[in-house]
């Protein structure tokens, strides 16, 4: 399946955060969010990309703007490297592939020219309706908060 469209609903979920609590996309109902995908917890560039996310939280928290970041790392993995970076924002746990599947983040990579499939580093900012307001297909990990927040700022 591939990339969601602007204008599409976002897909519904129900799953797990870093804390074991049921999180669903209903639960941020009335706000904008943004549901950014990544490849594996504590590894180099995720873990750029999490704590640019983390740096710019406070500018995120007054637009009034949630951040998400989902990946298929489970619960306890997810636990870990939100106490190691201490990041102030919701991870879910996706194991199943629930939701990197029905958003078009899960599809094949390449590595060293070798193929496999794992999740891809995508973000959906989702408007207050629960519509896909803006689609990041290529994310630079370290710019990427950033190129959100002026998008937003506009």
């Amino acid at each position: 399946m591939g990339l969601l469209e602007v204008g599409a609903v976002a897909p519904s979920f129900q799953v797990k955060d870093q804390d074991g609590n049921n999180l669903s996309l209903a639960d941020f109902k009335g706000k904008k969010v943004v549901l950014y995908f990544y490849p594996k917890d504590d590894t180099p560039g995720c873990t750029k990309e999490a704590c640019a996310f983390r740096d710019s939280f406070a500018k995120f928290q007054e637009l009034g703007v949630e951040v998400v970041g989902v990946s298929i790392d489970n619960e306890k993995s997810h636990k870990k490297f939100v106490e190691k970076y201490k990041l102030p924002f919701k991870l879910l746990a996706d194991p199943d592939k629930q939701i990197v599947e029905a958003y078009g983040a899960w599809g094949e990579k390449s590595m060293y020219g070798k193929k496999y499939m794992g999740t891809n580093r995508v973000t959906y900012l989702i408007d207050q309706e629960g519509k896909i307001a803006a689609i990041f297909p290529k994310v630079k990990p370290e710019t990427h908060a950033e190129e959100i927040l002026k998008l937003l700022q506009k």
